[in-house]
Parts: structure tokens; sequence; C-alpha cells
């Protein structure tokens, strides 16, 4: 298919060159693909496509279950989770699925992983100390940290693409909230406050905005975006069902996320959708009620 494309727009460009000009080139593909995870092929697995949600593969091709992938900044690498080893710990392998490395290890659950802003750290939650904390590490594993000590729930950190803060969900006033932090609870600041769960925040590329997931009804949920001084609070989307973890495209022009609904039979279905940073071009990549597709993350500039 990639070269079917390429071979299309040097086609093109030839006949508008041999024909004095008149006609604009074709527009070329956008680089930067979707990974996801989905049971499509029996068992879940991670899966990447194109924007045109076109030429799903499967990366990882193993007998566990692997999920949650998040693609690193140069789109050299894949994050991602798996039971691999008997435990839930978290991986990384190529953006093609090859070399995969283990990071952690041990009973724990260790989930939700970032990148740091230069791919040389991860960001993730664990339960290894007893309740859920949020911790970094190096990309190979090593230099395992605690961001903040807190009694209570802190989870899905999500690290700056800009400067060492995180932005994540909390229960520590009571409600799940919006937070950010640096390392050490340097600058906590609570960014939404309301009788609602608001969760899974992710920031924008420039570090200027959130976006994040707010319940407003039973089986209902909504994006919003806030700036990262919890000011300027507007809703993105308001879509049937459930609209869960939001992750802007590395050129911030577009957002993916899960959409999960009823379907017929009872059962919820889940797929993977975009829209625009301005609310528009709302479209289902997925499409496919037999499955389940969800946690959809951006792998930058791979083609």
């Amino acid at each position: 298919m990639r070269t079917s494309r390429l071979g299309g727009a040097v086609l093109a460009a030839a006949l508008v060159a041999g024909c004095g000009g008149g006609a604009p080139a074709p527009e070329a593909p956008y680089p930067h693909r979707i990974a996801f995870q989905s049971n499509r092929s029996g068992n879940t697995e991670v899966w990447i496509l194109d924007l045109a949600g076109t030429d799903p593969v499967n990366l990882t091709r193993h007998d566990s279950l692997d999920y949650h992938p998040m693609g690193s900044p140069d789109g050299s690498r894949i994050a991602f989770i798996s039971h691999r080893d008997g435990d839930e710990n978290i991986w990384t392998m190529g953006a093609d699925g090859s070399n995969p490395l283990q990071l952690t290890t041990g009973p724990a659950h260790d989930i939700d992983p970032t990148w740091n802003g230069d791919g040389t750290r991860l960001s993730f939650d664990s339960d290894r100390d007893g309740d859920v904390d949020m911790f970094v590490m190096d990309a190979d594993g090593s230099n395992v940290m605690k961001i903040m000590d807190h009694d209570s729930t802190e989870s899905h950190p999500w690290w700056s693409p800009v400067e060492d803060r995180f932005v994540f969900h909390s229960n520590m006033d009571g409600d799940m909230e919006i937070w950010v932090t640096g390392f050490g609870g340097e600058g906590l600041a609570k960014l939404t406050d309301n009788d609602v769960m608001d969760e899974f925040p992710a920031w924008s590329p420039d570090g200027r905005s959130i976006v994040f997931s707010s319940w407003t009804g039973e089986n209902e949920a909504d994006l919003f975006l806030v700036d990262a001084d919890g000011s300027n609070l507007r809703k993105l989307v308001e879509n049937p069902g459930e609209d869960l973890a939001a992750a802007f495209s590395p050129d911030g022009e577009w957002l993916t996320f899960v959409n999960r609904r009823a379907v017929e039979g009872g059962r919820r279905d889940m797929d993977v959708w975009v829209v625009r940073a301005d609310g528009t071009g709302l479209r289902n990549l997925t499409n496919d009620p037999a499955h389940s597709d969800s946690n959809p993350r951006w792998v930058p500039g791979t083609r």
C-alpha cells in the first residue's frame, strides 16, 4: 500500500509537470499512525493502523495478553503492557513489533506507561507499594523512582512533553479529579473540581492544554479540554456512550479516543475514534461491533 501511494504521487506530479501545471498535487498520507489494543485475532493484542482506518496490522502476535500501547516521541518504539511472563508488566518493542524488551518485573500491576519529551524515560502507575502510586524509570527499566507519595490513588500519569510535570487523576480530595504535579509533589494543583468523575488526562504536544474524560451521566462520558492552569474549560466532543482515554496527535491536529456504547444484544462495544482538535471531523475508525478496539495512542511519523 505504501509503494502504490508513493508511486501514484510520483505519477501525478509527472503528469502535472508534463501538462504545464494547473492541477494540485495530491495530499500526502498523514504521517502519524495509531496503535491500539484489539481482540480481533481472538486474543488481546497490540495493533496499528493509519488515520484512514485502513490496513490494521497485528504487532505483538503472542499468546499472552498485550495491550495499552504508547508510541515513543521519535516513533521508533512502542511501550505496552504484557502478561507474557505471567504478571502485568511494562514492555517496549520496535514500531514494527520487533525486539520486545521487558522493563518491569514482579507480581505488581505496572500499567499506563507514557514517555517523557525526549524518549529517555517513562512514567507509569503501580500498586507495588500497596496502593496505586505513580513512578518513573529509564527507558531500559532502570532507575525506578516514585513521583510523589500520598495515601490516595494517583493513576494514569502523563508526562508533559515540554517539562517534568505530570497530569494524572486522583481521589486525594475524595472525588476523582484531574491534577498536575512535579517530582515530589512540587507544584501540586487540582485542575477540576466537581461532583462527577474526571479521568484519563493527556497533554497537548505544546503542553498548554489537557484533554480528559468527564462522566456526565450513567454510561455517558464526554471529552473536555482545559488549559494547563485549570482555566478555559470547554467540551470537545458530545458523543453517545462513553468517550474515554483521549490522546493528541504529535502535531496537535487530531485526537484519538475510545468510544464505548451499547449495541444489539446489550453488549457494550468499544471502537477507536478520531476527532480534530477543534471538535470537527468526528469519525469511527475501527467500526467493528464484533470486536473490542480500545486504548488508542499515536505512533509519531513512522512512515
